[in-house]
């Protein structure tokens, strides 16, 4: 029994023997060997065990298939337990992303990431699921069955690291028998909690509050520019923060700009303006939105202190 690996533009753990290539983390903000800081706030995910709504339905898809794709999530999170990682959740969307790159493997009769004219991991991974993810990475693999899966992608550095991360809390799992193999992917992310348009401006307000207490400065008082939010959505149309609806309110408003994931906490470039003793109030322009640079989504964000 074997497996085969390749991996494409994404970092190699370890030193592998040459038939055994690298598994590929993706993510600008990190990678399997630096996991990405855990958010107070989960995500509403589905319970751990796969049922068939959890799998993308193809005619190629046979009972056989359900169990294996049961077993592997099983078996991924047996190992996981014995490393105190959190269990992976059974994501429909990350499994259809996983099925059709199965395929693709299938009809190339080869392992990779990505194949010419095929989007990236993270592409792949934002176009099929709803889950908003910060961080993603992807295990390929050729076996016999599932239990020689596990144990080869195990016995890989790479493969294991994404295994094994505790970061990640979903997964999608596809599957695509040629014979008696399998080719197999595994598509790995960190889901973080959906917030609304309301929920990421008070994450933002309560920061702000925080901060002007640290600094000993008063409270600021918050309120709504009619136009703060128009100018965050024409950031995410432009794909830059510097706009002209920006611009106009930077006339009258001390106008910070900034993408994030994490609402709650401010980037660190904000708190000397933020901590001004000139300011009396604030108000915050929200648009979430994927574009070419974030292709995975992310919050767009202007902060007027006035």
């Amino acid at each position: 029994m074997f497996v085969l690996a390749f991996m494409l533009g994404a970092v190699l753990i370890g030193a592998q023997p040459a038939f055994l290539r690298g598994a590929a983390p993706n993510s600008a903000s990190a990678n399997a060997e630096q996991p990405a800081q855990q958010p107070p706030q989960q995500p509403t995910l589905k319970p751990v065990s796969a049922t068939p709504a959890d799998i993308p339905f193809s005619s190629a898809n046979t009972n056989d298939d359900l169990q294996t794709i049961q077993q592997l999530l099983e078996l991924a999170n047996q190992d996981r337990a014995q490393f105190y990682a959190p269990p992976l959740t059974l994501d429909s969307g990350l499994s259809q992303a996983a099925r059709i790159h199965a395929q693709a493997m299938f009809d190339a009769r080869q392992l990779s990431h990505q194949f010419t004219g095929e989007p990236s991991v993270p592409e792949r991974l934002a176009a099929a699921t709803k889950l908003q993810l910060d961080l993603e990475g992807e295990n390929v693999a050729l076996d016999y069955d599932a239990p020689g899966a596990e144990q080869h992608l195990m016995q890989s550095p790479p493969h294991r690291a994404n295994l094994l991360n505790p970061a990640y809390n979903v997964v999608g799992l596809g599957i695509v028998r040629s014979g008696d193999r399998l080719y197999l992917v595994q598509d790995f992310g960190h889901a973080l909690p959906n917030y609304s348009p309301a929920e990421v401006k008070d994450q933002i307000a309560t920061a702000v509050a925080q901060l002007r207490r640290q600094s000993g400065q008063p409270a600021l008082a918050r309120r709504d520019l009619a136009i703060a939010d128009a100018a965050a959505c024409s950031m995410a149309q432009a794909d830059k923060l510097g706009t002209a609806p920006v611009h106009q309110l930077a006339h009258r408003y001390t106008v910070l700009t900034f993408t994030s994931l994490h609402p709650e906490a401010l980037p660190n470039q904000a708190n000397q303006a933020i901590a001004k003793p000139n300011q009396s109030s604030f108000s915050i322009g929200e648009c979430y939105a994927k574009t070419q640079t974030y292709p995975t989504g992310v919050y767009w964000l202007v902060l007027s202190l006035d």
